[in-house]
């Protein structure tokens, strides 16, 4: 019974059953996240080589449009605009490709094991979605430092940073829950790979990354309210541009985003052992 999502019936009624529950989902939760965070002890290489591509959008995509003066930005400079949109990016890039691992897990019998134990798999799934975001962390890190580095204007208040470490997490987290998500659908590498190949564009595109939403047609402003890295980037350009953003609705939707996230993956988890 502690491999599903919520406690026994039974166990609510009973409040020590019910606290011993959340401990060790908590306890798990750590654990597991933990072990994904230790891995990059191991092997750094995967944090470099992911940090070219937004350098490249920066130096390249970002100083180029800056000068044209072609995309409007309220204003600021466009690499201003365009910076905190990198750095959801980056995230993005780390965590929508997570499930490939979990697939990796399953063909070693990791996966098996750990089903086996008194583990919530909401536990296992949340652990390996914020060890995701701790990864995105220190990938959106080297943006910001890059971000500074061209001239980039950031506040020197710490709150708006820590803030914008929630923000990241969150969007981290859902985005590595979709890719968890659609390995319990698939059930193979290779079509994971595909599928998040196909999707990731389309999700960097369909944002404000890039471009206001103003400037959209009426189909991707439309397609815009829904996709979760929207509401990510407009709260990070509110904290680290001071540009308007509405925060209550952006965290909003990434809490939620995020709690739909591992409650759909979660269930779909035993699949990739079946």
């Amino acid at each position: 019974m502690y491999g599903q999502f919520a406690v026994p019936r039974a166990g609510w009624a009973d409040p020590g059953r019910a606290a011993a529950w959340w401990r060790l989902l908590v306890s798990r939760i750590l654990t597991f996240c933990w072990v994904e965070v230790a891995k990059i002890r191991h092997d750094r290489t995967e944090l470099y080589t992911r940090a070219i591509q937004p350098a490249l959008w920066l130096v390249i995509f970002g100083e180029t449009f800056s000068a044209l003066h072609a995309i409007p930005s309220g204003g600021r400079p466009y690499l201003d605009f365009m910076a905190p949109g990198v750095i959801a990016q980056s995230a993005l890039f780390v965590a929508i490709f997570y499930g490939i691992q979990i697939i990796w897990e399953r063909d070693a019998g990791i996966l098996t094991k750990l089903l086996a134990t008194p583990t919530p798999a909401a536990a296992l799934i949340a652990g390996k979605a914020f060890g995701a975001s701790v990864r995105s962390l220190l990938q959106a890190s080297v943006v910001v430092v890059l971000s500074a580095l061209l001239g980039v204007h950031m506040p020197l208040n710490p709150l708006n940073y820590a803030v914008a470490i929630v923000v990241i997490v969150l969007g981290a987290a859902f985005f590595s829950t979709l890719s968890l998500t659609i390995a319990g659908i698939v059930l193979n590498r290779d079509r994971l790979m595909g599928i998040g190949q196909a999707i990731t564009m389309p999700l960097f595109f369909a944002s404000n990354a890039l471009y206001p939403i103003s400037v959209m047609p009426w189909w991707l402003q439309t397609l815009s309210t829904i996709n979760p890295l929207r509401y990510e980037i407009d709260a990070l350009r509110g904290l680290l541009i001071g540009t308007p953003s509405n925060l209550p609705e952006d965290f909003a939707v990434l809490v939620v985003a995020c709690v739909l996230g591992i409650t759909t993956s979660s269930r779909l988890l035993r699949r990739l052992t079946q």
